[in-house]
């Protein structure tokens, strides 16, 4: 199995090794929120902790950029303040999707909207860090 494909004369990461660098990177995000703030992240178990991670990340890849075209002006008003608000409207839509077994608890009160964008930035944090310091390097290792 190759780590980076060429086609059409386009480099990429293997799509697997990147969707496994992907759910990786949300675990680990999803374990520590869960740990800081076990009262107002709820997780059910492992395999709905996965399933939020997998539709996390099928979020990210299919709804997200056409969120972020559509706030792009609202977000360079406040100068990027907004983006977050992008990971926190995917992380209420998978607390929707998974009702009951991945909550968002006390959204209604200051701390709990402190966690939520909390936990929006480790995303954002995540997606930029395995973009740019772990996908983008070993692309340009590839093309060499």
């Amino acid at each position: 199995m190759k780590l980076v494909i060429i086609q059409n004369g386009r480099t990429r990461i293997n799509r697997l090794i990147e969707w496994l660098m992907y759910m990786f990177g949300y675990t680990l995000v999803l374990i520590i929120v869960s740990l800081l703030f076990d009262e107002h992240l709820i997780i059910e178990n492992a395999f709905y902790g996965f399933l939020a991670v997998l539709i996390i990340y099928i979020l990210n890849q299919t709804i997200k950029p056409f969120l972020v075209k559509i706030t792009m002006p609202l977000t360079g008003i406040t100068f990027g303040i907004f983006y977050p608000f992008i990971n926190i409207l995917i992380l209420y839509i998978v607390s929707f999707i998974l009702k009951g077994h991945f909550d968002i608890i006390g959204m209604s009160n200051i701390k709990g909207i402190f966690i939520l964008f909390f936990m929006a930035i480790l995303i954002s944090l995540m997606n930029f860090i395995m973009e740019n310091k772990i996908i983008k390097p070993i692309i340009e290792k590839g093309k060499r």
